[in-house]
C-alpha cells in the first residue's frame, strides 16, 4: 500500500453546497463574515501552526470567500468553531485532528476541485487525506515528516554581514536562484509552463522587502532566502538556498543567523520547517538556535 493510502471509507459522490452538512463532530460550512472572530481566535490558539490563515486574516480581515475563489471550510460543535481548512489553491487546516479532518476531506472531495498541495500539522494533512485521497489524483510526494521550528531568541552564530534585501533591479539576477531552489526542493521547475506567475511572485516578496540575498564579487547569488509567511507574531522563513559553488564551506548558519535577525525586526517569533531526511539542513537550523515545537506534512500534486 502506498504510504498516502490511509484506512478510510470511501467518500460519497456528489456535489458540495455550501450549506451546513451534519457530521459525527457537528456542521461544516463554508464561512463568512460573521465567523471572522470565531476562526481568528481558533488560529491564534497556535500562532506557528497557523500562520499561513493568521497572515490572510491580517490582509484582509475576514473569514469569507476571496474573490479569487480561496474560502475556509468550519466545523462547528453547536455554535463552537472546532477546526477549519483554508481551501483555495492549497489546502491548510487550522485545528484540525484526526476526528474532524477525515469529515473535511469527505465535505472536499464532494466538490471536485484540484489543490497544488496540503500542508500543515502532520495528524490534520494526513486526516484529511484519508478521504479526499478517493476523489484526487494521485499526489507525486507526500511528506509525512517535516520538523517544525522556531526561534524567539537571538542566535549565538555571527549573522553573515553581506545579506540584505533584494532590490527591485535584481529581479532577473535572483529569478534563477529562486527558481533552483524550488526545483530542488519540490522536484519540477516553477517555470517549466511559463515564467510569468513565479515571476509575480518573486517581484511581489521583493517588493515587500520579504526577499534575502547575498552576492559575489561577479554577481552571482550566493544564498537567498524569503520571509515567505508574515503575521504580526510570526515570521515563516522559506525558499532556503545556498548557491551549490559555494555549499560545504560553512556559510549556512552564519547566513541563517542573519536571515533570523532581519525576521526578528519584523515579528518576534521566526518559524520554519524542514524535511526530516534533510540532516544537513536540520543540523544548520539546530546551531543557529532553532527548536522543534510540532510536526508539519505536505502532499504535492
Amino acid at each position: 500500500m502506498a504510504p498516502w493510502l490511509l484506512s478510510a471509507k470511501t467518500g460519497t459522490a456528489g456535489r458540495e453546497t455550501d450549506g451546513i452538512r451534519g457530521s459525527s463532530s457537528g456542521a461544516l460550512r463554508i464561512l463568512d463574515h460573521a465567523d471572522t472572530a470565531a476562526l481568528w481566535a481558533l488560529a491564534e490558539a497556535d500562532p506557528v501552526a497557523n500562520i499561513f490563515v493568521l497572515s490572510h486574516l491580517e490582509t484582509t480581515r475576514t473569514a469569507a470567500p476571496t474573490a479569487a475563489g480561496g474560502r475556509v471550510v468550519g466545523v462547528f460543535d453547536g455554535d463552537e468553531l472546532i477546526a477549519a481548512c483554508w481551501a483555495g489553491v492549497n489546502l491548510v487546516p487550522v485545528g484540525v485532528d484526526a476526528d474532524t479532518g477525515p469529515e473535511i476531506g469527505a465535505f472536499l472531495a464532494r466538490s471536485g476541485r484540484r489543490y497544488s498541495s496540503i500542508f500543515g500539522p502532520s495528524e490534520a494533512v494526513l486526516s484529511i487525506w484519508s478521504q479526499l485521497q478517493f476523489s484526487s489524483p494521485q499526489p507525486f510526494d507526500v511528506r509525512s515528516d517535516q520538523p517544525l521550528l522556531q526561534m524567539t531568541g537571538t542566535s549565538q552564530v555571527s549573522p553573515a554581514p553581506g545579506l540584505r534585501y533584494a532590490q527591485p533591479a535584481e529581479l532577473d539576477v535572483l529569478l534563477p536562484a529562486c527558481a533552483a531552489m524550488f526545483e530542488e526542493e519540490v522536484g519540477y521547475s516553477p517555470v517549466s509552463g511559463g515564467s510569468h506567475h513565479y515571476r509575480q511572485r518573486v517581484k511581489s516578496l521583493i517588493a515587500r522587502q520579504q526577499s534575502l540575498v547575498d552576492f559575489d564579487a561577479s554577481g552571482q547569488v550566493v544564498f537567498k532566502a524569503e520571509l515567505g509567511t508574515v503575521s504580526s507574531s510570526v515570521v515563516q522563513i522559506q525558499g532556503v538556498w545556498v548557491n551549490p559553488s559555494y555549499r560545504g564551506r560553512g556559510l549556512s548558519a552564519p547566513y541563517m543567523s542573519a536571515v533570523v535577525e532581519a525576521a526578528r525586526q519584523v515579528a518576534p517569533v521566526v518559524s520554519l520547517y524542514v524535511n526530516a531526511y534533510n540532516a544537513p539542513a536540520r543540523a544548520t537550523y539546530e546551531t543557529v538556535g532553532f527548536e522543534q515545537v510540532g510536526t508539519f506534512a505536505t502532499i504535492l500534486f
